[in-house]
């Protein structure tokens, strides 16, 4: 191995686990256990630099090697110590081996690296060279170094944050958000806290949370991330943070300045008063993970970690040493290695007990379960998920899958295990369709309606299993959804290549910004129509951050590179009727058991009733039958729904009418008198039933419109 420094020799055989960089022991005995998989190379060794980062002290050969894992234990060595890897070995990428002693490399269990991040894949000079060697130039000077730390103490930490809220599925209402770009523009948020973990934790934004009956906020990726090379090269980033480092340290960039400034202590400080906080008003935190890929992409990207350490081991291989690539971002794990595995679950693991998280949203998860067994298909019982399915630390967190990748066989909706919920784009595309003029039928939209009983119901799981949603961070905002027909991406730099194509959006005769108040009237009762189906249908709903204000993206469907004005949600200029009835849409929610029903419809009577606990009607008020369901034609559908709150009698029925007509049409209503206490056309939402406008025989329904309507029902006396 070529060295800048020589070895010291004294370095102790140590044990091999727990995996990474851990401290162990006390006094003059105290050091650190060193433990990195590499099976492939024939030496690793950790280099010790000083405070600066850029003054190497020490490098020590790691003396050990038990199945695969290198270890060693170096004495002397106390928290804060600043370290890197080098690995030893062939350079060989026919066979997939890639090793390269002048690459300094980051620790994969490393919880916190220090120096700078920006423009790394460039600095790093980590990128393969033109010789057969990988390249020979030292790139230690430019690559961040990962720093010792007490995990036992940062455990102890995050078992003293408040304890979460623990929302049943059928109550959990999700609110998905980018930590920076929820509170960079909001007025109510202190400057320096602006765009920061502790701006999501804000007054302002806690009062926003409450206002709206938010349960769980899901957020895009805080682990730290890295740009790549394409984007460097356009003058953009990564901004959604889809491209993972570290799995271990939450991204200082998202940090307050003072917090930056501070440290990496700081900055697991401020995460967990987050958290904290988040706790203690009653609402969960969720985050989005990105385990099917790494930071370093595929052949022709940086050396950074795993591809230096064992490139083999570590990333799914075919026979020429190439990249197996189901995510389309360049690698993903071996999911059939072992240590694979660890690396994940010890990830999980973390943020749960270290910070106190209540969840995880697994991003294009098919990946995660794709076994070298089965060819690389997919498995809902591959390693990784039995895996978690036994392990106690994560019996009590939510499970949520994106159910597809880009690979073999990819699309995987409803075919996930017990536990797992999963994002549901039939929903997102079914209503859409209804809505917006694309085609749909009233079989489609019922099945939706009722839970998607078609893809989650036979593996055991309940209607909360669906995902609701009408928009996410990837695609139009519901803004952009009901004002452009086409995507306009322009300002990715692609040329308007990237992004989703098929989008079942509308622009109400105008692409983009209007004047025109009978577009803006068509826009707006769109907007209220597909977020009242969002919280009236069976499952789990889902709203993205920003909808309830009318935020724009100016028709970008694939914003994930903008960290500016495109993407930075607008609350000055947010729509504050349309908050009102997102809030009046929670609220009937929780009023309502109909509206989140925890078991699967069966149009059978339930507990104390002679009504069966859905009933579906058409305009006429007579049940549809055969072709009705299924003929693209006729958007009126109507459910009336009998059940009670945990399996006791109905208190009241509620009447549901979904009008996707252009049109105003009459519906015949059931015995009367009927209460309605939701308007959609109208943004009209009342909480108290009993002085609402009553209806008996009909109800003209005007376009574009959902209603909800009551019926107390009639109890025998004591």
């Amino acid at each position: 191995m070529s060295t800048a420094l020589a070895l010291t020799p004294c370095c102790q055989p140590g044990r091999p686990w727990p995996m990474g960089v851990q401290l162990n022991g006390r006094g003059q005995r105290a050091g650190i256990n060193v433990c990195v998989f590499a099976p492939n190379a024939t030496a690793v060794v950790i280099c010790l630099f000083d405070d600066s980062g850029q003054q190497e002290t020490a490098r020590w050969r790691l003396p050990a090697r038990s199945e695969g894992v290198w270890h060693g234990f170096v004495p002397g060595v106390q928290e804060g110590q600043l370290y890197g890897l080098r690995a030893d070995g062939p350079w060989n990428p026919q066979t997939g081996h890639r090793f390269n002693p002048h690459r300094l490399l980051a620790d994969p269990w490393a919880p916190e690296l220090v120096g700078a991040l920006e423009a790394l894949v460039v600095r790093s000079g980590s990128r393969p060279g033109p010789t057969d060697e990988g390249g020979a130039t030292d790139n230690a000077r430019h690559m961040p170094k990962c720093r010792v730390i007490d995990a036992e103490v940062e455990r102890q930490a995050g078992s003293r944050v408040a304890p979460g809220p623990a929302i049943a599925w059928q109550d959990t209402v999700l609110y998905e958000a980018h930590v920076k770009s929820l509170t960079r523009l909001h007025p109510g948020v202190d400057p320096p806290l602006q765009g920061s973990y502790a701006g999501v934790a804000s007054a302002a934004m806690l009062a926003h949370y409450q206002r709206l009956g938010i349960t769980s906020l899901s957020l895009l990726p805080v682990h730290l991330k890295l740009d790549e090379q394409h984007l460097l090269d356009k003058g953009l980033t990564n901004f959604w943070g889809y491209n993972t480092w570290s799995f271990f340290a939450p991204d200082p960039r998202l940090a307050s300045a003072p917090a930056r400034a501070a440290g990496g202590a700081a900055v697991r400080a401020e995460f967990r008063h987050m958290v904290d906080t988040l706790h203690r008003h009653n609402i969960e935190v969720i985050l989005d993970v990105v385990y099917n890929h790494t930071a370093e992409g595929d052949g022709q990207g940086p050396s950074l970690s795993w591809r230096g350490l064992d490139n083999a081991a570590w990333y799914a291989l075919d026979t020429h040493g190439q990249h197996f690539n189901p995510t389309g971002c360049g690698n993903t794990f071996d999911m059939g290695q072992p240590r694979a595995i660890q690396l994940i679950m010890d990830s999980l693991r973390w943020w749960v007990q270290a910070f106190g998280v209540d969840g995880f949203r697994f991003d294009l998860a098919v990946s995660l379960g794709r076994s070298p067994e089965l060819g690389r298909n997919f498995n809902p019982l591959a390693p990784l998920f039995t895996a978690i399915a036994q392990d106690p630390v994560l019996a009590r967190i939510k499970l949520i899958a994106e159910p597809w990748d880009v690979g073999p066989h990819g699309y995987r909706t409803g075919q996930f295990g017990l536990r797992w919920h999963e994002w549901n784009d039939r929903f997102r595309d079914t209503v859409r369709a209804w809505w917006l003029g694309h085609s749909c039928t009233r079989g489609q939209l019922a099945r939706r309606l009722a839970g998607s009983s078609d893809l989650f119901q036979s593996t055991g799981r309940p209607p909360s299993a669906s995902i609701n949603m009408i928009t996410a961070h990837d695609g139009f905002t519901l803004a952009d959804l009901t004002a452009y027909e086409n995507k306009h991406n322009r300002a990715n730099g692609e040329d308007g290549r990237d992004g989703h194509n098929q989008n079942y959006s509308a622009n109400g005769g105008c692409e983009g910004p209007t004047d025109d108040p009978d577009i803006l009237l068509r826009r707006s009762r769109w907007r209220r129509a597909l977020l009242a189906t969002l919280f009236c249908a069976q499952g789990t709903p889902q709203l993205l951050a920003g909808d309830e204000i009318g935020h724009s993206q100016q028709g970008n469907n694939n914003a994930y590179c903008q960290d500016n004005t495109i993407t930075w949600l607008d609350w000055a200029r947010g729509d504050e009727s349309l908050i009102r009835f997102v809030s009046g849409l929670s609220r009937l929610r929780r009023r309502y058991p109909a509206l989140r029903h925890p078991a699967w419809y069966t149009g059978e009577p339930g507990p104390g009733s002679d009504h069966p606990d859905i009933d579906w009607r058409n305009a006429s008020g007579s049940h549809p039958h055969g072709i009705e369901w299924d003929i693209p034609d006729g958007r009126l559908l109507a459910s009336v729904i009998t059940v009670g709150e945990g399996g006791a009698p109905a208190s009241e029925q509620v009447l549901l009418v979904f009008h996707g007509d252009p049109q105003p049409s009459w519906v015949r209503l059931p015995d009367g008198p009927w209460q309605m206490v939701m308007d959609s056309s109208r943004g009209w939402i009342t909480d108290d039933a009993e002085t609402a406008p009553r209806f008996e025989h009909q109800v003209e329904v005007p376009p574009s419109t959902v209603l909800m309507l009551v019926q107390p029902m009639p109890h025998d006396p004591p």
